[in-house]
């Protein structure tokens, strides 16, 4: 479930669904496009309710999926909404950020972690990986040693050492107060300097849309591959 509240120049966007610490289903991730597609504030913050942040997809629906590929592109498209939004999206990383949810943060403008916050990418166990866009965005945001480090090890970070990696930009106790202090400033520029600093990697964005259809399709792949194991690591 996602919840939309609108406050002033800030629209609050929660993943709500704490007792499955935010794991999103396909429903869930069409939602969390058209909150992000209809803001019309200059910035947006993304957070998760409860002791979460975003775990990723939902386990259940991944065991389940009868097109992965689809699934896969679908994660890719709200990837692609956060970051090409005329908003200024920021990520409120509040616990843990899981899979797709630290893909989902990757793709924001700006990713604030409380102190206990942990972002990690653990699909290797699984026999999955980053298929939202990780594999693209990771290695451009903390460059391609950690990226490797962070994928193939599936080891989970804490707030300092995201810090540390350029995974957050600050560790701070209340998110939403870095969200309207960014709000607070002329909206116009904020608009200019999101397009502007973005246009840097579009030519990049464009080369690598090659990539995110490799990335769905590998997906797929190894969701056939690994089925059983997605499926018994529910019970986890």
């Amino acid at each position: 479930m996602i919840q939309t509240a609108d406050d002033g120049d800030l629209r609050v966007v929660t993943i709500d669904r704490p007792g499955q610490r935010n794991a999103l289903r396909p429903t869930d991730l069409e939602d969390l496009q058209a909150a992000i597609e209809g803001a019309d504030t200059p910035v947006v913050l993304l957070r998760g309710a409860g002791s979460a942040f975003c775990a990723g997809a939902d386990l259940d629906s991944v065991a389940d999926l009868d097109d992965p590929e689809a699934f896969a592109k679908l994660g890719q498209r709200v990837a692609d909404t956060i970051e090409g939004s005329e908003s200024v999206v920021v990520a409120a990383i509040d616990g843990a950020a899981r899979g797709g949810g630290m893909e989902l943060a990757l793709a924001c403008d700006v990713r604030v972690a409380t102190p206990r916050a942990t972002l990690g990418e653990p699909g290797v166990r699984l026999g999955l990986f980053g298929a939202w866009g990780g594999t693209v965005r990771l290695p451009r945001i903390v460059g391609e040693g950690h990226a490797l480090d962070l994928s193939l090890s599936g080891r989970v970070v804490n707030a300092e050492e995201a810090l540390q990696l350029g995974l957050v930009s600050r560790i701070v106790d209340d998110p939403r107060a870095v969200a309207e202090s960014i709000a607070d400033n002329d909206h116009q520029s904020l608009r200019i300097i999101k397009s502007r600093l973005r246009d840097r990697g579009r030519d990049a964005a464009q080369r690598d849309a090659d990539r995110f259809d490799a990335e769905a399709e590998a997906f797929a792949t190894l969701h056939e591959a690994n089925v059983d194991d997605i499926a018994a690591s529910r019970d986890d």
